[in-house]
């Protein structure tokens, strides 16, 4: 016989999105379940951990969480280009370290975490509204009852592809990469390579995460492109092209993959009694295919909205939409706009990737770090496409704007 359990709220998926929700929901004055299949929390890492100062600052995550990052290095098969800048404004987090922090605080809000639990399956009631979920624990089956889910089942979007919502994503970023020790590390230093021979639909990096360590990696999108991000991640560490030479005898620590949708901000987010966040709901910046702060950030909105409407005794769609409206409002133009880029960049040669490094070079370090961090909407675009000293950067924003009519 399942065991069942009862809460106001159930979240399922113990990374950033989820955790932040349960956190704020559990703060707001609610009963909240925080379910995640591993062993531990970020048991497996899926992502290099990339992110922006202002947020870590924004979301109080600690000292020791992250390193710093001020100099963006850029090389294509001929060309080679650093932006510096004189404070850090970037960073690499120590993932693991993070997502566990941010579920220590949602358990020191009252939220109870429920470990090594799979589920599996949406349970509905006779209209068809999800009321709970269930799976398997280490004990046996169980069942989850609860007035409103949320899914932060990240790229698998387990509760709302069972529920008919959403259909596995078609368009998306494979990542592999090794954590590895390094002779040679610059840890305020990334490098960005791009080009075919290191990623024909996508890029390969490195990320310092401390004074000896770095996470070299290959991301490769999908479908344009059928290569396997593991071996190309191989091929690279095995003949040490680029700026991966400099950093001399490297030993790997830990080999990470992951898979982020990239289909851009195309789901319906809210449905009577679930929202989803995070990866379930798409929201990555196509750019360089990063996302922990739009968890972090919607996840704590959702829970939010989800304590206001559980309080109120409504939790139908029409009641969860604050969640959706927020969103949209504040990255869903800038994501659009983030994407026509990305097309662009998808379809260059490495010639024309050589030429595009001679335009992000005349940016200046605000300008590249708006960019990079898709964090421009069309008004910044007409900015830097109408009043920028430099034409090349006039012409690829004029470009880009000629597609983005609409978007603001």
């Amino acid at each position: 016989m399942a065991s069942e359990y009862y809460y106001d709220l159930v979240v399922v998926g113990g990374g950033p999105a989820g955790s932040s929700a349960a956190f704020e929901a559990s703060k707001n004055g609610i009963k909240v379940a925080l379910i995640e299949k591993e062993e531990t929390i970020a048991q497996s890492v899926r992502t290099s951990g990339v992110t922006w100062i202002q947020n870590i600052k924004e979301f109080g995550i600690p000292d020791d969480c992250y390193n710093p990052i001020k100099n963006y290095s850029f090389c294509s098969p001929n060309n080679e280009v650093t932006i510096s800048d004189t404070v850090s404004h970037a960073a690499v987090l120590d993932v693991r370290k993070t997502y566990r922090w941010l579920a220590e605080q949602a358990k020191n809000e009252g939220v109870d975490i429920f470990l090594k639990t799979s589920i599996k399956n949406a349970i509905k009631n006779k209209e068809g509204d999800i009321i709970g979920v269930s799976g398997t624990s280490k004990d046996g089956e169980i069942v989850f009852y609860a007035k409103i889910i949320i899914d932060a089942t990240g790229f698998s979007s387990t509760i709302s592809k069972d529920m008919g919502f959403v259909t596995q994503w078609e368009r998306f970023g494979a990542g592999a990469e090794y954590e590895v020790s390094a002779e040679n590390v610059d840890s305020e230093t990334w490098w960005l390579m791009v080009g075919q021979k290191y990623s024909p639909s996508g890029y390969a990096w490195i990320f310092p995460v401390g004074r000896n360590i770095v996470r070299i990696g290959v991301g490769i999108g999908k479908p344009e492109s059928s290569i396997d991000p593991t071996e190309r991640l191989k091929e690279l560490m095995d003949s040490k092209i680029g700026p991966i030479k400099k950093l001399g005898k490297i030993t790997p620590i830990e080999f990470h993959y992951g898979l982020i949708p990239n289909d851009g901000l195309s789901r319906k987010t809210v449905y009577n009694n679930l929202i989803l966040v995070g990866d379930s709901a798409g929201q990555a910046n196509p750019l360089v295919l990063e996302g922990i702060r739009y968890a972090i950030k919607y996840g704590r909105v959702a829970g939010k909205v989800a304590a206001t409407a559980i309080k109120s005794g409504i939790t139908n769609e029409s009641a969860l939409y604050p969640y959706e409206e927020t969103w949209k409002k504040e990255i869903q133009g800038k994501i659009k706009s983030a994407g026509k880029v990305q097309d662009r960049w998808i379809g260059l040669t490495d010639e024309e990737w050589d030429k595009e490094l001679e335009i992000i070079k005349e940016l200046r370090p605000e300008e590249f770090l708006d960019f990079i961090k898709a964090e421009f909407g069309l008004v910044n675009m007409i900015k830097l496409a109408t009043h920028h000293p430099k034409l090349a950067v006039r012409q690829l924003f004029n470009l880009v704007k000629s597609k983005n009519k609409g978007i603001t």
